[in-house]
């Protein structure tokens, strides 16, 4: 490859990123059918014929949005087996879970509103792939409940306390700010996910880990 084509291709990915920042806002804010390409543009600081250059309508940027989402989303978990520990893992995917709540609370917002309106964009993610982590996931919590690790949970009813309860500070943010009289610093968080976690953990009768303690201490 030459310079000039490497050039090319490290301005274009640093455009990408760009727009697809832009459109996380926008669309976080108006949804899909409130937004427009040229609010996309305006909010990159671009033409729009720019936006189109690379991604040619309207709902290919919107699914490159939650597709990106979704990715950040990636966690140890989902490496997770029958013989890794369950307090240690479900505590790292719940302050997995919290972080992404901190830093990415509009990527939350846009996929909160996806599954609100009965996820159209999305039905062959939850069809394929998603139930199919689902069900890799209850397998492995029904596997440590076989094994006298953890208490006889429902994994299902479990894992949606976990997304439910981390994603809630993203996703009524607005809500939580005006509730605690002030918006939530990194320390907040810290506090509020030790809190998550040992909640949590307790009802699936395990042992919050060390670290996690004593962050809840601090």
């Amino acid at each position: 490859m030459t310079l000039n084509k490497v050039t090319e291709a490290g301005i274009g990915a640093r455009n990408k990123v760009n727009i697809l920042a832009a459109a996380e806002k926008v669309f976080a804010q108006n949804g899909l059918k409130g937004t427009s390409v040229q609010q996309i543009a305006d909010q990159a600081g671009i033409p729009k014929t720019n936006v189109l250059y690379y991604f040619k309508s309207k709902q290919e940027l919107y699914l490159a949005v939650l597709k990106q989402t979704l990715s950040l989303w990636n966690s140890r978990f989902d490496l997770a087996t029958a013989q890794d520990d369950p307090a240690e893992t479900l505590a790292e995917y719940i302050a997995e879970k919290m972080e992404m709540s901190r830093t990415h609370p509009t990527a939350s917002k846009i996929f909160a509103l996806e599954i609100i309106n009965g996820a159209p964009n999305l039905n062959r993610y939850f069809d394929e792939e998603h139930a199919q982590w689902m069900r890799g996931r209850v397998a492995i919590i029904n596997a440590w409940i076989a094994q006298g690790k953890m208490s006889n949970v429902d994994p299902h009813y479990l894992l949606f306390h976990i997304w439910s309860s981390t994603q809630h500070y993203a996703d009524f943010s607005a809500q939580v700010t005006r509730l605690r009289g002030s918006k939530m610093k990194k320390a907040d968080f810290e506090n509020a996910t030790s809190h998550l976690i040992s909640t949590i953990l307790s009802g699936c009768g395990l042992t919050v880990p060390a670290q996690y303690r004593a962050a809840s201490n601090g």
